[in-house]
Order: C-alpha cells, then sequence, then structure tokens
C-alpha cells in the first residue's frame, strides 16, 4: 500500500506525548522522516528513538534556542517538508481572575512559540518550492467556552495566524491549515482529573465525554489520521483551511 508521507521530513513540536506522540509515530508509519522538537527531551527521546527519529530538546517560546535546533536540523542535512505545531499548554479562568504572568505564559508558548517555528522553516520551505504547514488550533478558536479565557485567546490567534500565513505564502507553493479539535483523551486530561478531582476522576471524566454529542472524547489516533491527509500530497488543494474534528461539539453553537 502506498504510503502518503513516503519521503517527506517532518517537524513536530511537543510530539513526545498526547496528540504528538500519535501523529510522530502515524507520520512514520506513513514513510516519513519525523524530527521531534520537545521542551522535555527524555519522553521526546523515547518516541523518536521508537520510530526510528531524530528528537531536539526545544523551547519553542524561546526565539534563541528554535533557531538554534532549525540550524542544527539544516547542518545535519534535513531540509523539512512539513511543521506540525502542536505543542501547547491550557489555563483556566477567564478575563479577572486570570494573572497577568499566566497570559503572558499561554501567549508565549500557544502563539510566540508557533511564529517562531513558522518563522524559521519557511525560508527553506521556499527553496525547497514549498511545503505544508499544520497548526493546531481548537474549538475554542471560534466558540466560546467558560474559563478559557487566555487559552481561547491564543487558539483565536493560531487560528488567524493560519490564514496569514496561507495567504502570504500561497505562491511560494506553502500551504498552511488548521486543526480545531474538541476534547482529545490524552495523559493530560488524566493528570488534570487526578490533582483537581481527587477520587472522582471517573465521575469528572464521564461529565467532560458527555460534552460531546458523539458521547466521547476523541482519541490521539483520530486527530493524527486527519493530520496525517492535510499534510499529504492527496490535499495539495486544502490551504486556508480550518478543521474541525469535535465530535459535533460545534453542533451546539
Amino acid at each position: 500500500m502506498l504510503k502518503q508521507l513516503e519521503g517527506k521530513i517532518a517537524v513536530i513540536t511537543g510530539g513526545g506525548s498526547g496528540i504528538g506522540e500519535a501523529i510522530s509515530k502515524r507520520f512514520s508509519s506513513e514513510g516519513a522522516e519525523v524530527i521531534i522538537l520537545d521542551v522535555d527531551e527524555e519522553p521526546a527521546k523515547k518516541v523518536a528513538d521508537s520510530i526510528n527519529g531524530k528528537c531536539f530538546q526545544c523551547d519553542i517560546s524561546d526565539s534563541n534556542s528554535v533557531e538554534t535546533v532549525f540550524k542544527q536540523i539544516a547542518e545535519e542535512g534535513s531540509h523539512p517538508d512539513i511543521l506540525v505545531n502542536n505543542a501547547g499548554i491550557a489555563h483556566i479562568g477567564n478575563a479577572t481572575n486570570t494573572d497577568p504572568d499566566d497570559f503572558d505564559r499561554i501567549m508565549s508558548v500557544n502563539v510566540r512559540g508557533p511564529y517562531l517555528c513558522i518563522r524559521s522553516i519557511i525560508p527553506s520551505m521556499i527553496k525547497k518550492g514549498g511545503g505544508s504547514i499544520l497548526n493546531l488550533a481548537s474549538v475554542a478558536s471560534n466558540l466560546g467556552i467558560p474559563d478559557r479565557f487566555a487559552y481561547s485567546t491564543s487558539k483565536g490567534a493560531v487560528y488567524t495566524m493560519t490564514l496569514s500565513v496561507a495567504r502570504d505564502f500561497i505562491e511560494k507553493g506553502i500551504r498552511c491549515n488548521c486543526l480545531c479539535p474538541a476534547r482529545v483523551h490524552t495523559p493530560f486530561v488524566d493528570n488534570y482529573l487526578k490533582e483537581n478531582y481527587p477520587g472522582k476522576e471517573k465521575e469528572m471524566f464521564t461529565q467532560l465525554e458527555a460534552t460531546q454529542p458523539i458521547g466521547r472524547m476523541a482519541k490521539p489516533s483520530e486527530i493524527a489520521s486527519l493530520a496525517t491527509y492535510i499534510c499529504s500530497d492527496e490535499a495539495s488543494f486544502v490551504t486556508g483551511s480550518a478543521f474541525d474534528i469535535d465530535g459535533g461539539f460545534t453542533l451546539l453553537k
């Protein structure tokens, strides 16, 4: 069977766990050479080793860290065709109880991070004749979700960043799209419930699942399947698009 990403080189941020891990493994199974960037090197290295990929420790919110890593990738002879801006962090709170430092931290990782990676990779994509950039946005990009002020603001920025990059570089052969998932069952969800609802994890998990009309959270592998298509040549006519993958969550608008 033809592999969708055969011969492609893909950089995936936050590829050491959760959705990023699933995308890394799926891309590798589809024939891509995977390069993982992660602030937490140990789990990222385990994932990279399991798929014969590469791993670089990188703080995507730090310009020096990002520039150094992309320079190293180029010096090692890798010229990526794909960038998946997956790394991100969450926050709970509204506009009045969100601390300014927390707001800045969310913006630094969720908005500045993708920008720095895009800024660093586009010149090499132009030289190569094009490429595909996929940003992880959220249903929170265009829906009002309670107590997600900073997070929603950051993901709204990721959505419009996607549109801007798609428009500015379409003539250079660079496509840019984004995914807008609802809740996805990752270790983050399990850790969040354990920390905030000790003894009530199962009850709260059921409540969270029920917020999707389909009756459950997404699996990371389902996000990875859609990411594979969007980054493949099969989607060569797709750019500037946002893909809801939300179990019907947007039906509640």
